[in-house]
């Protein structure tokens, strides 16, 4: 009952952004921008199911962004640069990124490591490879690439349907999500994730592989996060290993944290997550789409309202605890 009331306020302010937009810039609900937002939302949906993952254990993964930027420079550099096949690059990267997420829950199992230090240091050091390994050149397709690129640009046209089109990548989200939806509520790893996070110490005594799992739920956070990276440079078509995925792993924890996600771990759903990062994808489109506001404050929204719900989270927590004793 409760995530279904997380679930219903997160879609209600969802919806209340989105009218507000409209009445001040009419152009919001054009073909060309609804098809542009799904595409955004679809994208950073999908790394934030993988930062999600990750929450539920009670864990944080502060690598995404820089995981991205690894993944999305590669690719381009090795298809155009090393003359590697595409079709050779796309599974040993993503097999890369799982790696490097199965890293990061070994070191956090094994050796007893806070997250947040494990994946910071991931912040740090995949970003300045990338850097290394370009020479911080911009990596780009140019004419080789395009049959692999419709996985990020591409547009399915629907009939009867003139000026609008379904993203790709929006495709691709609904794979994953169905996917992650099944594996998380339909599953004894979902159940002993979300157990995992609740409680470690009781999972452990209930005999649940615990290192096992959060091991998992890091990879399958490396993973999604090297999809998101792929589709994220074959959409645009090229990467500059200085700014490339900068900051996204804020939203992609943003997404899960909005979507009802509780940072203490246990708590999550697959749907919230998807509804926390389209809102995340309209609150920027509203910053540039209405006169007045300037595009500078973005972060400083996107902040404020991780810092709204994180606050509400633990309000709701407090008063169903009360409410509890009551009783």
């Amino acid at each position: 009952m409760r995530d279904e009331r997380k679930l219903l306020g997160i879609l209600g302010v969802l919806v209340a952004v989105a009218v507000v937009t409209t009445l001040f810039s009419p152009s919001f609900v054009s073909a060309y921008n609804i098809e542009n937002l799904l595409r955004r939302s679809a994208l950073f949906g999908i790394i934030g199911i993988g930062a999600s993952l990750v929450i539920i254990t009670g864990g944080i993964d502060l690598s995404i962004g820089s995981l991205i930027c690894l993944v999305g420079c590669l690719t381009p550099w090795l298809i155009t640069v090393v003359g590697v096949t595409p079709w050779l690059v796309v599974p040993a990267l993503l097999i890369l990124a799982t790696l490097l997420g199965m890293c990061h829950g070994l070191l956090v199992t094994r050796l007893k490591l806070q997250p947040f230090l494990v994946t910071l240091c991931g912040l740090f050091i995949y970003r300045g490879l990338t850097r290394g390994i370009l020479a911080d050149n911009t990596a780009g397709f140019g004419t080789e690439g395009s049959a692999l690129r419709t996985l990020g640009n591409g547009r399915i046209h629907l009939p009867g349907i003139d000026g609008f089109a379904l993203p790709a990548p929006l495709v691709i989200l609904i794979v994953i999500a169905v996917i992650s939806w099944l594996l998380l509520n339909r599953t004894v790893w979902g159940r002993h994730l979300k157990a995992i996070g609740c409680n470690e110490t009781a999972a452990r005594h209930c005999g649940i592989a615990v290192d096992r799992v959060k091991i998992g739920a890091y990879a399958l956070c490396g993973l999604l996060t090297g999809i998101g990276g792929l589709l994220f440079v074959l959409d645009t078509g090229s990467a500059q290993p200085s700014n490339f995925g900068n900051f996204y792993e804020l939203y992609a924890i943003a997404a899960a944290v909005l979507g009802g996600c509780s940072l203490r771990g246990g708590e999550g759903s697959i749907i919230g997550v998807l509804i926390g990062a389209t809102l995340v994808q309209v609150l920027r489109n509203a910053i540039v789409l209405i006169d007045g506001i300037p595009d500078s404050i973005e972060f400083a929204v996107i902040g404020g309202i991780i810092l709204i719900a994180v606050i509400a989270d633990e309000a709701i927590r407090r008063f169903t605890t009360a409410h509890k004793s009551l009783k």
